[in-house]
């Protein structure tokens, strides 16, 4: 059995991810989760929402491996040419 020593530890949104997950973009499907942040496996363009946001915003160029702070409501597959995105949670 694994021994967690941070179990007890209040989870927040500056805390080490406890539940990963992969995000598929879809053009008109919220995210069923909002994460703390996102990391790009692979680079390119990633259109989200922001979870308080009104519009879409493009990220231009995101590079590979890269963990982008940013809690999104919605991740679009139109004008999303970034994969292997995984949601912090």
């Amino acid at each position: 059995m694994s021994i967690d020593q941070f179990q007890s530890s209040f989870d927040n949104i500056t805390a080490a991810s406890r539940a990963p997950f992969a995000i598929l973009p879809h053009d008109t499907n919220e995210l069923a989760t909002i994460p703390k942040a996102i990391y790009v496996g692979t680079g390119g363009n990633i259109t989200l929402r922001g979870v308080d946001g009104a519009a879409d915003v493009v990220l231009k160029n995101v590079g590979n491996g890269q963990i982008l702070d940013i809690r999104a409501r919605y991740v679009r597959v139109t004008g999303t040419t970034a994969a292997d995105i995984v949601g912090l949670g």
